[in-house]
């Protein structure tokens, strides 16, 4: 028989709880974080930026350091060894990344690991953690930024002329292996074009905030659409001082936000990026009173885009429209039906369209945005510019596209719904949400994964904005920088 232990006196529990608590406090969130576990890795590339995701089931602690030559960002997570799930990161880099060349990760001491990102060109990370939401839980986020940004409008408008230049005269043909000819000497299309349309190369694309636009008369009365038309080597680069008609269109989610998911696993942000992408070539190929239409894509693939980089960037290229396109959930699957919505000052339309608008508008929270980022404050100040005048517009915009789709598929709500939706909140450019349909409801989930319904909701929005331009010509632009 084992002897009885001594009587404790009443306060040695509650010592030997204080001496565990300052052991804890002594460790530090270092040990606090040992044996975090790995949940998912992930690698999203862009020509803007790329991301690099560490999902974890609680926060890491991470020392990093960024070497200009040759480019290449080294982190240090403490706390873990390394797994399979880490060492996942090297094979997810694809090797037509903009950004990324690649990865390497290797226990640099018991309990840290490091991470080295190198890097294709000069770059400016971001690295930040992101707390739990959604389905995500703890994520460390690497954003790798080139320090020299493209251009959106210079793209957008070398592109358009890329185009111009290689298509061979109507009744002709360029023999295969041939190239276009030379640009005419003492021209510079892109630099004429750029300047028509508000920009000189080199110089900033998007006004500051305050500055008034010169408008001039539109080029024609009444715009018709007509298919784009190739023309000779010898009228190319008079096509320079066209005015090209931007419409910025907007594929909603994209990257860590997958957006609303149907019961069959349809993802809105698949969805909706096809459907821009098709509407993006029939814009393409469509004239408005003489000058030819351009589509931009807020995201062109599957990387996610903060909401209020998609404003900047449709001012960026001086859009005429905005088109923001998304497909609806709701926790009841009998909803169904299309929606298009506008910006409100004030309340909501309806309850609906401010439930809507609150839940597009944590798109952010999702999707990932750093919030130490400075570009974040000019972000706010964009969103609180908007105007009477554009909300008046983009009414019309919307009511028009209301029309077209109503008569393809069936209408949720029969008019225009205004809400605070932060997206459409440029203010100088009429902007609409369209909600192509419930992806929540089985059967317009399985619609939407069809090629031809796609093809339908594309046709649609077309000849919604070819209306809306009917009626409302696009001004010529007559500002300079």
């Amino acid at each position: 028989m084992s002897a009885a232990l001594p009587p404790q006196p009443p306060h040695h529990g509650r010592r030997r709880l204080l001496q565990a608590g300052s052991l804890v406090l002594l460790l530090g969130a270092q040990q606090i974080a040992r044996g975090a576990g790995i949940v998912a890795v992930r690698v999203w590339p862009a020509p803007e930026y790329s991301r690099v995701t560490i999902e974890s089931d609680r926060q890491l602690v991470t020392r990093h350091t960024f070497v200009p030559t040759p480019p290449r960002l080294a982190v240090d997570i403490e706390g873990i060894d390394l797994d399979p799930s880490l060492r996942e990161l090297v094979a997810k880099v694809r090797p037509d990344d903009p950004n990324i060349a690649g990865i390497r990760v290797g226990q640099n001491a018991p309990g840290v690991v490091r991470l080295v990102i190198d890097l294709k060109q000069a770059a400016r990370p971001q690295v930040f953690t992101l707390a739990p939401v959604a389905a995500y839980q703890h994520r460390l986020v690497f954003d790798l930024y080139p320090a020299q940004p493209p251009d959106p409008l210079e793209a957008l408008i070398a592109e358009h002329l890329r185009e111009e230049t290689t298509s061979p005269p109507p009744g002709t043909s360029r023999m295969p292996g041939t190239a276009a000819a030379p640009a005419l000497p003492g021209t510079d299309p892109l630099g004429e074009l750029i300047a028509q349309q508000g920009q000189k190369p080199g110089s900033p694309t998007m006004p500051p905030p305050g500055n008034s636009v010169a408008m001039a008369p539109p080029p024609a009365p009444v715009p018709t659409p007509a298919p784009a038309v190739p023309r000779s080597r010898a009228t190319a680069t008079a096509r320079a001082t066209d005015r090209l008609i931007i419409v910025a269109l907007d594929p909603g989610h994209g990257g860590e936000d997958p957006g609303a998911t149907g019961p069959g696993g349809t993802r809105e942000k698949d969805v909706v990026l096809k459907v821009a992408h098709l509407l993006q070539g029939r814009i393409n190929a469509t004239q408005v009173g003489g000058n030819p239409m351009r589509a931009f894509l807020t995201r062109d693939g599957d990387y996610f885009v903060p909401l209020g980089t998609r404003v900047e960037k449709a001012r960026r290229v001086q859009a005429d429209l905005f088109v923001s396109i998304h497909a609806d959930a709701f926790s009841n699957p009998d909803a169904r039906g299309a929606s298009v919505f506008a910006l409100s000052q004030g309340g909501a339309s309806s309850s609906a369209a401010r439930w809507l608008a609150n839940k597009e508008n944590e798109a952010d929270l999702i999707g990932g945005v750093n919030v130490g980022s400075q570009d974040r404050h000019v972000q706010r100040a964009l969103l609180d510019m908007s105007t009477t005048a554009q909300i008046n517009d983009s009414l019309k915009l919307g009511s028009v596209l209301l029309g077209e789709i109503g008569g393809m598929a069936r209408l949720h709500k029969p008019r225009v719904e205004q809400a605070g939706f932060a997206v459409l909140k440029a203010p100088d450019i009429p902007s609409v949400l369209v909600e192509t349909a419930f992806i929540s409801n089985p059967e317009e989930e399985a619609r939407l994964r069809t090629a031809a319904y796609q093809e339908q909701l594309a046709d649609a929005l077309m000849r919604g904005i070819v209306r809306y331009f009917a009626k409302n010509p696009p001004l010529a632009r007559s500002r300079s920088v």
